[in-house]
C-alpha cells in the first residue's frame, strides 16, 4: 500500500464549506483536527472534529447555520464536536470518490495555521491516479503534494507513539524554534502558542523525547 500526503486549500482563500467560513472567521474558536468524516446514505456528512476555544460561540454558529442538522460537543479546553450537516457538491463528490475508489484517509486530518487541511491518503497507484483526475477537475480547491511513498503500518510513526496533544506541542516547539541552535523560543513562547503553562509544555516535551527516542532505540 502507498501513502500520499497533500495540502488541500480553497482557491478563494476561504474555507471548504460556508459553515467552515464562519468557524474560521471566529477568533474565539481554533479548529485542531478531524478524526472522522463519513458520507451517510442520505448524502449528509457526519463529522467528528477536535477544537479549542469557546464552545459557547461554536454552538451559537452551529445552531444558526442552515446547513447543520444536528451537533453535540463534549470536553473542556480541548473539546470534541460531532456534527451532521449538508455538504457542498465538492465535499460530497470527494467523499463519494473515497468510497468508490477504496482510497482511505489516514486520521487525524490536521488543520494548518491557515486553516488548510493536511490529508494523508492510503491506497494504490491506481487510486491515486483517480484522485489526481478528480483534483484536476476542481475549480475551487487546490491539492499540493507534500510527500508520497510506501505505507508501513508498523506502529512506529509519530501519530502512533504520541498523543494528539503531544504532537501539537511538539509541532509548535519546532515551528517556533525551540529546538534550533541557538534556541529561538522559550517554553513560555510555546505555551502561549498552544495555550498552556510553560511547566506543562516542559512536561509534554519530556514525554515526547522519552517516547520518540525510546522508539528509535527499540528498532
Amino acid at each position: 500500500m502507498r501513502y500520499l500526503t497533500v495540502l488541500v486549500k480553497p482557491d478563494d482563500g476561504g474555507a471548504f464549506h460556508p459553515l467552515g467560513d464562519e468557524l474560521t472567521a471566529e477568533p474565539s474558536i481554533k479548529r485542531q483536527a478531524i478524526h472522522r468524516v463519513d458520507l451517510l446514505a442520505d448524502d449528509t456528512v457526519l463529522l467528528l472534529a477536535e477544537a479549542s476555544g469557546s464552545q459557547e460561540r461554536y454552538e451559537e454558529i452551529m445552531a444558526a447555520s442552515p446547513y447543520v442538522i444536528n451537533y453535540l460537543t463534549a470536553g473542556d479546553n480541548r473539546w470534541m464536536a460531532v456534527s451532521q450537516f449538508e455538504p457542498t457538491d465538492e465535499i460530497r463528490r470527494a467523499l463519494e470518490l473515497q468510497r468508490e475508489s477504496f482510497v482511505l484517509m489516514d486520521t487525524p486530518i490536521r488543520f494548518t495555521p491557515e486553516d488548510y487541511l493536511k490529508i494523508t491518503y492510503l491506497g494504490t497507484e491506481k487510486t491515486f491516479r483517480t484522485l489526481s483526475d478528480y483534483a484536476a477537475e476542481m475549480d475551487s480547491i487546490t491539492f499540493e503534494i507534500l510527500s508520497m511513498g510506501t505505507y508501513e503500518a508498523d506502529g512506529s510513526s509519530l501519530s502512533r507513539v504520541l498523543t494528539s496533544r503531544q504532537e501539537e506541542v511538539l509541532e509548535a516547539a519546532v515551528e517556533l524554534g525551540y529546538y534550533s541552535a541557538p534556541r529561538q523560543a522559550s517554553l513560555a513562547d510555546v505555551g502561549e502558542a498552544v495555550e498552556i503553562s510553560p511547566g506543562t509544555v516542559g512536561e509534554h516535551l519530556r514525554k515526547v523525547e522519552e517516547r520518540v527516542f525510546g522508539e528509535l532505540v527499540s528498532r
